[in-house]
């Protein structure tokens, strides 16, 4: 008997969750190092939430009219050739949901560690890991009743956290957060479009609902309004916290450190609060790790669905939660968080994670093309405009990005050749099946695919 399916409720707390993590905790302290303008960098994170905005509408007309589990994985496998589909779901196996668990867990565990330096920001990341991988891998019941309560919390808490802020500091920083001589050369720099780089992974997430879609109570209907609402909160809430964070610290203070919201916090509360908000603060990346976990191995589940050499990471247990696949992830994503250093990992998974976003809204028009007569419950507003303006934005900063930090953007591209090599290799050792009742399917009985009661 399989558990219920996720409710609206719990698919849009899945984005909001996916979204708020690592991204808004972090990045304003590299972004310091080069762009040190208040007007500039709220405009970063007000692009970053356009162009999140844009890709969601886009991601919702492609989710109502391929409407499966899979995200990326299926809408690119349906628009191109399982050839596409397979290297985006290598991307999502190894970079687009371990890579940003791994940080999320680092991040949880240094701000922890701030507080009680004893503690070992790694450890505490790995057991975070594991600990949220047994309760997803129990049942959906619980799976979402869990991300609901982090979420929420979440929500509440950076509320607090802004409102407190600006009524207990007595003295504010001298920055003007309106346009001042020389940002214009600014925006048009490569550092802003390498801090959109750090934005844009911050606001990665806005599309998670569509890795569930076989797992949610009237997609068609509802994933449109979860993908919107989702992400039009979470850029409200970007904008109030970078401007928290630079209406009450210095800039010296916040540049080039990892914990931002730690050190914000020193100085609105002092040594003592700041601690107490260290503990807050990890608290909010919990709901964080929990979505990516949720979310994430159900890419894998639909390649194991299609792929018979991978037929192990479709396994199910009694209740439809594929627990091979979300193991698989939260291993490698332990394995990432011992081994690798956080900025590497987070300018390596932004470059990945766009390219492959980058193909699938370039999608909606090869698919609005090829198949006009194809069901579509939701079409974009103002079409072609919102995916115009996503592909432009993001183009733009994936190709500063290869100017300004090669090494990480050419690891990127490695990753996207060997998903391309383990597709020819897999595809050699099985015979693709598709969806069941696809012409792809050659007849035999889905492992562990997902059942609606």
């Amino acid at each position: 008997m399989t558990s219920p399916l996720f409710s609206t409720r719990t698919a849009l707390a899945l984005v909001v969750a996916n979204m708020i993590g690592t991204g808004v905790f972090t990045s304003l302290g590299f972004q310091l190092l080069d762009i040190q303008s208040g007007f500039v960098i709220l405009l970063l994170w007000f692009v970053g939430g356009v162009t999140a905005l844009c890709g969601a509408l886009s991601y919702a007309e492609l989710g109502a009219s391929l409407p499966r589990s899979g995200g990326e994985y299926n809408f690119l496998s349906e628009i191109y050739h399982p050839g596409v589909g397979f290297v985006s779901g290598w991307i999502s196996a190894t970079i687009g949901f371990a890579a940003p668990t791994a940080l999320a867990a680092i991040t949880f565990g240094t701000y922890l560690a701030s507080v009680v330096p004893a503690l070992s920001p790694r450890w505490l990341a790995a057991a975070l890991i594991i600990g949220l991988a047994a309760v997803h891998a129990s049942t959906r019941r619980a799976s979402g009743g869990t991300q609901r309560a982090f979420t929420y919390l979440k929500v509440i808490l950076i509320a607090a956290f802004c409102v407190l802020a600006w009524t207990l500091t007595d003295t504010v920083q001298d920055i003007t957060f309106l346009p001042a001589s020389g940002d214009g050369a600014l925006i048009a720099s490569g550092a802003f479009a390498v801090g959109l780089i750090y934005v844009n992974y911050a606001y990665a997430g806005w599309n998670a609902a569509t890795y569930v879609i076989d797992e949610l109570e009237r997609p068609r209907e509802t994933l449109s309004r979860v993908l919107l609402t989702g992400t039009a909160i979470v850029m409200v809430l970007y904008l109030l916290l970078n401007y928290t964070f630079l209406h009450v610290a210095p800039i010296d203070a916040l540049a080039g450190k990892l914990e931002v919201g730690y050190v914000a916090a020193q100085f609105i509360f002092g040594e003592t609060g700041a601690a107490i908000m260290g503990v807050v603060l990890a608290l909010l990346l919990i709901s964080t790790v929990s979505a990516m976990t949720l979310a994430g191995p159900r890419v894998l589940l639909v390649i194991g669905q299609d792929f018979d050499a991978l037929r192990f990471l479709a396994r199910t247990n009694a209740h439809g939660v594929p627990v091979v696949a979300i193991l698989l992830q939260s291993a490698l994503a332990v394995i990432l968080v011992l081994t690798a250093t956080f900025e590497s990992i987070l300018v390596f998974a932004g470059f990945t994670l766009g390219a492959s976003t980058l193909c699938t809204v370039a999608g909606l028009f090869v698919l609005r093309w090829r198949r006009p007569g194809l069901e579509r419950p939701y079409r974009v507003p103002l079409f072609p405009l919102p995916p115009l303006a996503f592909l432009g934005l993001m183009g733009w900063t994936l190709t500063y990005l290869l100017v300004e930090r090669p090494m990480e953007g050419l690891a990127g591209v490695a990753i996207l050749a060997s998903g391309a090599a383990f597709y020819v290799l897999s595809r050699r050792l099985s015979t693709r099946r598709g969806p069941p009742g696809s012409p792809a399917d050659v007849g035999e009985s889905e492992v562990g695919s997902p059942t609606q009661p």
